[in-house]
């Protein structure tokens, strides 16, 4: 979902239908689910708030999650390695070309474009690192702390 809508789009919805159109008969239904796909997020980009955007982004995520996971499972062992290798190379050409939110982080890490809190309690820490703008809303002088 996050190459929708950006110059990595065209190649990436031909890549995903020949990946699940496998037989070559349905990679025109992929096509146009695809296309559905697309439509439906610029549709909703357009004047709805983020919470929205967000929703649908993560339905459409899930649907098109589902369909791959259904994918794999259906493969022989050896079709299954093939598909995951291009599913390998799907996700590194969308990083590559992908006009996306350009957020993105390595194994154990944490990846956000949007709002954060990080909350220590109990004496306990909590730490980060943030790449971008940070505002920070301080206890009040004398307020008590967990």
């Amino acid at each position: 979902m996050t190459a929708a809508g950006t110059d990595a789009w065209t190649e990436t919805r031909t890549i995903v239908a020949r990946l699940l159109g496998r037989d070559g008969q349905r990679e025109e239904s992929v096509l146009q689910r695809l296309d559905q796909t697309a439509a439906e997020l610029a549709q909703v980009s357009a004047g709805d708030t983020r919470t929205a955007r967000e929703q649908v982004r993560d339905a459409q995520s899930r649907s098109w999650q589902t369909r791959f996971a259904d994918l794999l499972q259906d493969l022989p062992e050896a079709a299954r390695d093939e598909a995951v290798e291009e599913l390998r190379g799907l996700v590194e050409h969308v990083r590559q070309h992908g006009s996306g939110s350009g957020a993105s982080a390595g194994s154990g890490g944490l990846a956000v474009v949007g709002d954060v809190t990080i909350e220590a309690h109990h004496g306990s820490v909590a730490a980060g690192v943030v790449n971008g703008g940070v505002r920070t809303d301080p206890p009040k002088p004398g307020a008590t702390q967990d």
